[in-house]
């Protein structure tokens, strides 16, 4: 998709773009004229993403997501205007032999990390008055579907997707619009170490007979970003189809 300008007021921060999807997100940001704040829980990864603004945040932490929110403020002088709130990890297991610590790790950053995040942004955007807004969550096919090994990441991303939700319903009286997007098999890092065998037989599974791309999940997030986009809040959809795997 050729680069626009249809994000060039805006201040967008994207949570864990350090790898992945997520810093496909902030390139294409970036590229389509979005001053990009990278928060990670890696400064050295957030720092590589962009020569924009790089700083560390750990999202299962309030204190650290709320002093993020209050250097953007004091660097920029605002709140941002657009957030993809998107770390996350994944500690595979089948559920018979699912530790309990594996579990929680996972919940932790996926769920509340998303929360916390979602909900300090909403609060600065309030705050100030701001007159729009745009909080965008990842969360993954799985979570609609499940996945053998990945009791904990698809409970996670299932929570993502109605807390989302929820907030679209609380936060529109603000003029602030929530969506979650649900990617699926897309080539990451991550998914690098799955087996080849074991994407060949998933890829049958996919429509379209491929993995994914970031840069595909990141147009989705930049339309939702845009005003293009508008009058969508409260909704949730897949990219490239079923997701048998993670694709953070």
């Amino acid at each position: 998709m050729a680069s626009s300008a249809r994000l060039i007021s805006s201040l967008a921060l994207v949570t864990g773009g350090g790898s992945g999807i997520r810093r496909a997100v902030c390139q294409r940001f970036a590229s389509e004229g979005a001053t990009v704040v990278v928060a990670d829980v890696s400064q050295d990864a957030a720092d590589e993403t962009l020569d924009h603004t790089a700083v560390h945040v750990d999202v299962l932490s309030k204190d650290s997501v709320g002093k993020l929110i209050t250097q953007i403020q004091t660097h920029y002088f605002q709140p941002p205007s657009v957030c993809v709130s998107a770390a996350g990890i994944t500690q595979d297991d089948f559920l018979l032999s699912l530790e309990e610590e594996q579990f929680d790790k996972v919940i932790q950053v996926n769920l509340k990390g998303t929360f916390l995040v979602t909900q300090a942004v909403a609060q600065a955007l309030v705050a100030c008055r701001a007159s729009k807004g745009s909080i965008i969550t990842l969360g993954s096919i799985v979570g609609k579907v499940g996945n053998i090994g990945q009791a904990n990441y698809a409970a996670s991303k299932a929570g993502v997707e109605g807390l989302t939700r929820s907030a679209a319903k609380e936060l529109s009286k603000f003029g602030i619009r929530c969506n979650c997007v649900l990617p699926g098999f897309i080539s990451t890092p991550m998914t690098d170490k799955v087996p080849e065998k074991v994407i060949n037989k998933l890829l049958t599974l996919v429509p379209l007979g491929r993995m994914g791309e970031p840069a595909e999940v990141a147009d989705v997030c930049a339309f939702l970003a845009s005003d293009e986009s508008r009058y969508i809040t409260g909704t949730s959809g897949g990219v490239l189809g079923p997701h048998f795997g993670p694709g953070i």
